[in-house]
């Protein structure tokens, strides 16, 4: 048993920016040789997400829509009011979805469905580059 870490960066735009990292994912599963065990997949940062969607336009928009109606960008936020930065609802946003999703690794592939795609969402007021962790337990 053994524990492989490695990391992504990815640039990010203005606003909910959700970008398929699936690929990624499988190929730092796939480089570290683990056969059986878990992958954490995470975001540093407090304003991003890590979660799974189905990658297709239709439901990514819904997503967005989705998001957009739990913390609109528009509100008021006491996080705008201390700091003066505008990004209040982006902070809620990411602690809404959360900041990792773990993943079962068997017979050297990440398990998950067939219209499962692991996704980063940025949801600052600003482009970033983000650093994607990747943390694995298993066997090889």
């Amino acid at each position: 048993m053994g524990t492989y870490f490695t990391t992504i960066r990815r640039n990010t735009t203005v606003g909910t920016d959700i970008l398929d990292i699936t690929d990624e994912i499988e190929a730092a599963v796939h480089t570290a040789g683990v056969k059986d065990g878990i992958v954490v997949v995470g975001v540093a940062g407090s304003t991003a997400s890590v979660t799974t969607i189905e990658f297709e336009p239709g439901v990514v928009e819904d997503l967005r829509k989705a998001i957009e109606r739990l913390a609109p960008q528009q509100l008021r936020y006491a996080h705008d009011d201390r700091w003066g930065d505008g990004n209040g609802y982006a902070h809620v946003r990411s602690a809404l979805l959360g900041p990792s999703a773990t993943f079962a690794i068997r017979q050297g592939k990440v398990v998950r469905g067939t219209w499962q795609q692991i996704v980063l969402c940025d949801f600052d007021n600003r482009p970033r580059s983000r650093e994607v962790y990747v943390q694995m337990l298993g066997t090889c």
